[in-house]
């Protein structure tokens, strides 16, 4: 597994295998994933919007999610692949309108960024939307 659950995530042990070996697949909807099961004969019937609220896949569409207690195999199938979880976040935090910490131009001491590695007349993208340098008139 990639990270260790939240304390209060406790699948049974069928629900965590079953995360850990069905081949899923995952795509980013607005802040949310979709999980596709391409285990089954027609993945488009078993696939699932799950919700991530703080980083904890919070809620499915699946059946399952709402008939037993625990999280689906959905959930954790995300919640054991930390960088679909860190994918998300970052589209929730740009959706928001924030930035997160790669968005942001902070140079080191000797003030330099990406602009050193461009034309003289055109700053780098963090520089303008941080108003450090703006964009030439020409």
């Amino acid at each position: 597994m990639d990270q260790l659950l939240p304390a209060d995530f406790e699948p049974t042990s069928r629900v965590l295998k079953r995360a850990q070996y069905e081949a899923f697949a995952f795509s980013v909807l607005d802040g949310d994933i979709r999980v596709r099961n391409e285990s089954h004969e027609n993945p488009a019937n078993h696939e699932y919007r799950v919700s991530v609220v703080d980083g904890i896949p919070a809620t499915c569409e699946c059946p399952a999610d709402a008939a037993y207690e625990g999280p689906c195999k959905h959930r954790v199938a995300i919640a054991i692949r930390s960088r679909i979880l860190e994918l998300v976040t970052k589209v929730q935090v740009v959706a928001d309108g924030g930035t997160t910490a790669n968005d942001r131009c902070e140079p080191a001491e000797s003030d330099q960024c990406d602009c050193d590695k461009l034309d003289d007349e055109f700053p780098c993208w963090n520089c303008v939307r941080t108003g450090r340098k703006t964009l030439p008139e020409k």
